[in-house]
């Protein structure tokens, strides 16, 4: 539910130093005739009942005076098919290149007709004709604050600015990793990853100082709470603070300067919306969102976007959004959060289809580390196998169509998921292998000399625990990479264990926590535990890029940061190196060939799945939701129904307005996608969302004449009860 007061008159997302900049927002609505939302959803709405233009359809600002207000219809008439209404946009001229504008000119890719030379995020005018400037190791890159810095890469990667062409694919990150604008190819290309950890969804151990300014926080859900109440301090604008400064444009050009050629950009659901019940700062993040994707554009990297919090919290973890129980299809409000959740992959899923973004944004990881052990194995593949189908049903099947979907292993092994869903389209399994939490004996030195003989038996274990299951899960699964790992070998680091946890700043962790303190036979060790790390993993993505200072300016947990790590001598320069460590430490295991099913690669066959699969998986909600009491009626579980407004993620806009050829996309990739998102049923009491594992079972619907008209409208559970 929207916090946003009835006065709001117009959705402005301010890019970083340009507060006034307003943008266009198209959403899906319901006619007048349609059923009400019970919150606020911001709809652009135009004193014209005249139909949309074509430039309309396209997403371009419509005719000037049109304003934003808040839907107000009337709750109970009948559902009609949305109609996409669209806003005149007042921008304000402003000078810096911010995320949320760009100069729109019809998506093309152009290798030649490049100027080499010193970069500028100043744009030109829309009417100019500047050729894309390109540049190379050496160059020197402006930014939008007028700044500058030195663009270092050694390895044949370049970047390319273009003002005409914000869309502009031809940048490459490295000399073995194709550009943005030619195909990659799983199996032959691989994955040298970081993840921008900490910038979207906020995490104790990587930004510590802001949970030691508000010692009773634990996750984003406190420290929100606390920073709204902290008015003084400016609330809650001290997050998008974070959001500016944390990770800038230099930031990714080190990361294609590392030899690096892919980010993994953990983000959360209220970059769409939240609900009145939720703290969290709503929305603001989205257009710095989109200046870290317009960052990886210009120097090559592709974008694995993952979705890393989920309504009720998927895992209990402080960085699901609150620290505590699962209530993702676990408990009473299990399926009513699992409608949210396939909601918010869905607008996310149309936003990144489009031909703007699908180069950049390959691979959508749809939830992070569900624990399957809780949830239920069944449970998770009916979920997985209802988003899939959604998702398909708005990109299409085969190669090119959409993002490939990645999912989690749930901590269950990569053998568990052998054959999963076999026929689907294009899915990855992810796999977050941690040597610092698997029980591993973490008192073992790491400093024990140099070459094969640096990093004691954590370079060997790396490879023996990873290898041969990364190799297999290839063939048996289909494309497997691990989206997280570090050198963390052990659990030391401020905050790491969670706010509070004694065990990560003990006194045998001093060592761990001060890098100033390592010498060379330390770093050779964690370095080849890293080269170790990455050979058997194959396909992989760090945890994280950045750790940042604590308020005496340390990094607390320095094994955890990439960056540090380059900087300091204990991450390797290039990660080609890592080819070969274990087979040099003896660690022999059978390598995959390349080659995938055709299926698991958008090839024939790609989205026929078995049908005994589809026989047991296919009921949705679930046969049955973990976490009840005994005996419980899951017909009596609440749900929502679908009558709300779709918060669709803006695209970029800029004025003056761009020729008529120009194809920016309007946030929402399919047009026949049309279905309404879920909201309360009004007049209905809900348990806590966040906190329903024991609420007490309903025993009776709500309202009780609604079951036969409100389950057509959610799924074939009625659609809302009361408790009791």
């Amino acid at each position: 539910m929207s916090s946003r007061p009835d006065s709001f008159a117009e959705v402005s997302l301010a890019a970083p130093d340009t507060p006034s900049l307003k943008t266009s927002q198209p959403l899906w609505i319901s006619t007048p005739e349609a059923a009400t939302t019970p919150r606020h959803s911001f709809i652009y709405t135009s004193s014209s009942s005249s139909p949309l233009s074509p430039a309309q359809e396209k997403g371009n600002p419509g005719p000037s005076g049109e304003e934003i207000k808040p839907s107000h219809s009337k709750k109970g008439a009948k559902y009609v098919r949305p109609i996409l209404l669209s806003l005149s946009v007042v921008l304000v001229a402003v000078a810096v290149v911010v995320p949320v504008y760009f100069f729109v000119i019809k998506h093309h890719n152009h290798e030649s007709d490049m100027t080499n030379g010193t970069s500028s995020s100043e744009p030109s005018s829309v009417g100019s004709h500047a050729s894309p400037t390109r540049g190379e190791n050496g160059s020197t890159v402006t930014t939008s604050d007028g700044s500058t810095f030195t663009y270092n890469n050694p390895f044949g990667g370049y970047w390319v600015d273009d003002p005409n062409d914000p869309f502009n694919n031809d940048a490459r990150p490295n000399s073995w990793t194709p550009p943005l604008n030619q195909s990659w190819v799983w199996g032959q290309n691989k994955v040298n990853g970081v993840n921008i950890g900490g910038l979207f969804v906020l995490e104790p151990f990587i930004s510590p100082a802001l949970f030691e300014s508000y010692p009773e926080a634990i996750d984003e859900w406190s420290l929100s709470t606390l920073m709204a109440a902290d008015t003084v301090n400016g609330g809650l604008n001290q997050i998008e603070e974070h959001y500016k400064t944390f990770i800038t444009e230099q930031d990714i050009a080190e990361i294609a300067g590392a030899g690096l050629n892919w980010i993994r950009l953990p983000i959360p659901f209220w970059a769409i919306e939240k609900w009145d019940f939720e703290p969290f700062l709503e929305q603001v993040c989205w257009p710095y969102i989109l200046r870290v994707l317009q960052w990886a554009r210009k120097y090559g990297l592709r974008v694995n976007l993952d979705l890393h919090t989920i309504p009720g919290s998927q895992n209990g973890f402080n960085h699901s959004g609150k620290f505590g129980k699962i209530n993702f299809l676990n408990g009473v409000m299990g399926v009513a959060n699992a409608q949210r959740a396939l909601g918010y992959i869905r607008i996310i899923a149309e936003f990144i289809s489009q031909p703007e973004w699908r180069d950049v944004v390959p691979v959508f990881s749809i939830m992070n580390e569900a624990r399957v052990a809780v949830i239920g194995m069944d449970q998770m593949t009916s979920f997985y196998l209802q988003a899939h189908d959604m998702i398909r049903d708005i990109t299409g099947y085969g190669e090119g169509n959409g993002p490939y979907i990645a999912i989690h292993d749930g901590f269950q092994g990569l053998s568990s998921w052998a054959g999963f869903l076999e026929g689907s389209d294009r899915i990855i399994l992810d796999t977050h292998p941690y040597l610092a939490f698997d029980g591993s004996p973490n008192t073992e030195p790491i400093a024990t000399g140099t070459g094969l003989d640096a990093g004691g038996i954590w370079p060997t274990l790396a490879c023996s625990r990873w290898a041969t299951s990364m190799n297999t899960s290839q063939t048996a699964f289909g494309v497997t990479f691990a989206g997280e790992f570090s050198n963390g070998f052990n659990d030391c680091g401020l905050y790491l264990n969670g706010v509070g946890n004694a065990q990560d700043v003990a006194p045998s962790c001093s060592l761990f926590l001060d890098s100033s303190q390592w010498n060379d036979t330390m770093k050779a060790g964690l370095q080849q535990f890293a080269l170790a790390s990455m050979d058997a993993l194959q396909d992989w993505f760090f945890w994280t890029w950045k750790i940042g200072p604590t308020s005496n300016n340390t990094i607390a947990s320095p094994l955890w940061s990439y960056q540090l790590g380059l900087q300091q001598g204990w991450v390797p320069t290039d990660p080609r190196m890592a080819t070969g460590t274990c087979a040099a430490l003896g660690v022999a295991a059978q390598q995959f060939d390349g080659v995938y099913q055709p299926y698991q690669t958008g090839g024939p066959g790609a989205g026929t799945i078995n049908p005994v699969l589809t026989s047991s998986y296919g009921q949705y909600p679930p046969k049955s939701i973990s976490g009840l009491t005994a005996g419980a009626t899951q017909s009596l579980l609440p749900t929502y129904t679908s009558t709300s407004a779709i918060p669709t993620l803006p695209p970029p806009t800029f004025t003056p307005n761009p020729p008529s050829s120009v194809a920016i996309g309007n946030g929402w990739f399919d047009s026949s996608d049309t279905g309404l998102a879920a909201t309360e049923v009004a007049g209905c009491t809900y348990p806590n969302a966040w906190d329903a594992v024991s609420a007490a079972m309903p025993t009776a619907l709500c309202p009780p004449t609604a079951s036969a008209s409100a389950s057509a409208v959610v799924t074939s559970a009625p659609a809302v009860t009361t408790s009791s």
